[in-house]
């Protein structure tokens, strides 16, 4: 019998426990933490990824006490009234035969309230309050507290517990020049700034013996001015590891540095090399993180000895089953994680449930539940982007009879497109899934098939109308000029475009094209270091060094009508925005708000800016003015109301705003989870 990914699929001895495998669910906050009537909803969560084969899931944080909190009443495990709550999650995930730790998380300065701490008052750039000084006493008090925290959670039935000392949190800010200004025993040498997170791991140690597992995520690399060097780096590790714990999990960059970790633009594994060389200066095992979202690079991590484990967490929020999937040979039929953040990251920093965009049944299993049809229907999906995949395949797989029909010749619809821009490789993975799902399911595709009203007249049971969008043509004098180009006519059919370029429109389709104009596509993890300053070898503080620069490809002009502000240029996610924003400004892209267009002509585009008519000489003007609806197929009345019930509109059909494929293939599978 065939085995699939050997080393990675091996079980490893970690002390206290023997994991099933090397795959460990990192640590990522969902917003159920931290109200006690979602811990069933956690508990489902979890127990569907335990089931899904992964060795090990480690909580979303939990604060040792209330001045941890992430913000006013998170999460927190400090008395024993909380413990009720916590064995739903743990007993969850140990019928379903895994293991789980809880994560400890303080948040010192990060902290979303007035009350927060840290090792200096020094105020985070992200984070309008500025920490209080932590006491002597409270320092003391603080160790305390997270050797009562692991106490519980042991009560709680968690098989261990991973201390947060990474991303910038409070144990990191005590290791950090940047934010330690200390003079005491506690601030100056690393020896000092070290002695805060080793002595709650003595206190952890001490307190529950040595039969329970305990894991330290320690930052390899800060990406932060004031950040720490190499040396103080393994200094760290190995002062952990003579203090007691098991395992040591590696993360990478401050929530506040400018340089992106995990975005879609990263490099698949691009820190592995880093936590390789950890790995050889400690005897116990060492964990590596970051972009790692196929079992192929998990696989080879492993192999090449760079790792002993990997931490996966989004690829696990859109996959359940991705273990099991791997391990049977089906690594294919994985719904790959794309590092979008829409849905996980950008949820959480707008105080939102955390989801997936791939997968919207993520941290709501418990609600959208895809269950067996008893009334088989004969349905139609009219439209093969994400809104229509999704329907269509949902509705299969409960048991329907699907037809979908895509009138170009190739599914995928708007997410086609956005795979060509440099940075988005992984979208094609999501047209990947569906391409395979679609034949596992059985849905019948009709490509290069054009529908019309008449062909639905009978045939079909219910109907579903995704036929998307068009761009939108905004009324500017000369728009039918040689110069003007749709977006749709530079990224899918590649029509040529000058060295002198206008875009009209900064949302993030403007900013999209505006990427594909400037830079060829290139993954490698090398150029990735030279583009953003990253010193791997952390030989600077904070494994920074300067970007390599240059000459942009094209002159760029990146306008829009209403007024420039903070947000022109970062796209709409909260957590990758601004990595589009340096990325632009870092090619000398020209951001100009408040713009009227006046025409397009032989000399350019006419546009008037602060009250001065200005004329760009560009060779090309390409037009990102968001889109429209495309419903001709669908019966409405003059208020525009469906009038047979038999029809269903989802997605850019339904709703023309920006590309929003999240949006699209929710609305897709809650429809056809409900047919």
């Amino acid at each position: 019998m065939t085995q699939f990914y050997p080393n990675l699929l091996a079980p490893i001895d970690l002390g206290p426990v023997t994991l099933k495998n090397r795959v460990l669910m990192g640590s990522m906050h969902t917003g159920l933490e931290d109200r006690f009537f979602n811990y069933g909803k956690l508990a489902s969560y979890f127990a569907e990824r335990a089931r899904g084969g992964v060795g090990l899931i480690i909580t979303g944080g939990i604060s040792p006490n209330r001045r941890g909190w992430l913000a006013p009443a998170g999460g927190t495990l400090n008395t024993r009234l909380d413990v009720f709550n916590h064995r739903r999650v743990t007993s969850a995930v140990h019928r379903e035969g895994g293991r789980i730790a809880m994560q400890i998380l303080h948040a010192g300065r990060y902290a979303y309230h007035p009350f927060q701490v840290s090792a200096s008052s020094v105020k985070s750039p992200i984070n309008p309050f500025t920490p209080r000084e932590m006491s002597e006493k409270l320092i003391l008090e603080t160790i305390d507290d997270y050797a009562r925290c692991t106490q519980l959670a042991r009560e709680a039935g968690y098989d261990g517990v991973e201390i947060m000392g990474s991303e910038g949190y409070l144990l990191n800010q005590f290791l950090c020049k940047r934010v330690n200004k200390r003079e005491d025993r506690w601030g100056g040498p690393i020896e000092n700034r070290m002695l805060f997170p080793v002595e709650i791991v003595k206190a952890i140690r001490k307190s529950v013996g040595q039969d329970f597992l305990l894991i330290y995520r320690l930052s390899l690399l800060d990406l932060v001015e004031g950040g720490n060097t190499w040396d103080e780096i393994v200094t760290t590790a190995k002062a952990l590891e003579a203090a007691g714990i098991n395992l040591l999990n590696t993360g990478i960059g401050w929530h506040e540095a400018r340089i992106p970790t995990i975005v879609t633009s990263v490099p698949r594994a691009a820190f592995r090399a880093t936590t390789a060389r950890m790995r050889k200066e400690l005897r116990i095992p060492v964990c590596a993180s970051n972009r790692i979202n196929t079992p192929e690079v998990a696989e080879d991590i492993i192999a090449c000895g760079d790792a002993d484990m990997v931490s996966m967490a989004r690829p696990l929020l859109a996959d359940a089953e991705f273990v099991n999937k791997a391990a049977t040979g089906r690594a294919d039929e994985i719904n790959t994680c794309i590092a979008c953040n829409q849905a996980c990251l950008d949820h959480i920093f707008s105080m939102k449930r955390a989801t997936c965009l791939v997968n919207p049944r993520a941290c709501h299993e418990t609600e959208l539940v895809i269950l067996p049809s008893q009334n088989k229907k004969k349905i139609a999906v009219i439209g093969g982007g994400m809104a229509g995949l999704a329907a269509a395949t949902t509705a299969a797989e409960r048991g329907h009879d699907v037809t979908l029909f895509e009138a170009s010749s190739a599914i995928g619809g708007q997410f086609r497109m956005a795979a060509t821009i440099p940075g988005k490789e992984e979208f094609r993975e999501t047209i990947r899934y569906f391409d395979k799902r679609i034949k596992r399911v059985g849905v019948k595709l009709k490509l290069n098939t054009k529908i019309e009203a008449a062909d639905l007249s009978t045939d079909f049971d219910e109907i579903i109308v995704a036929t998307g969008v068009v761009p939108r043509r905004p009324a500017i004098e000369g728009l039918d000029h040689p110069k003007v180009l749709s977006y749709a006519e530079v990224l899918a059919e590649r029509k040529a475009v000058g060295s002198k370029v206008a875009v009209i429109g900064a949302g993030g389709i403007g900013i999209d094209v505006s990427e594909f104009l400037l830079h060829d596509a290139d993954q490698s993890i090398e150029s990735f270091e030279k583009a953003w300053g990253i010193d791997s070898k952390v030989t600077h503080e904070g494994g920074l060094t300067s970007p390599e620069k240059h000459p942009p490809r094209r002159e760029i002009w990146l306008l829009q009508r209403k007024p420039a502000g903070k947000s022109m240029g970062s796209g709409p996610g909260k957590s990758s925005g601004w990595v589009h924003k340096i990325a632009l400004n870092q090619n000398g892209i020209r951001m100009l708000g408040g713009v009227e267009y006046q025409k397009v002509d032989d000399q350019g585009l006419h546009i008037m800016h602060e009250g001065q008519a200005k004329v760009l000489p560009v060779d090309n003007v390409i037009i990102c003015a968001g889109q429209e609806s495309v419903r001709d197929l669908l019966p409405v009345d003059e208020a525009g109301k469906i009038t047979n019930a038999r029809y269903h509109v989802i997605g850019g059909a339904d709703f023309a705003a920006e590309l929003d494929a999240k949006r699209a293939i929710q609305q897709g599978t809650e429809l056809a989870s409900r047919l």
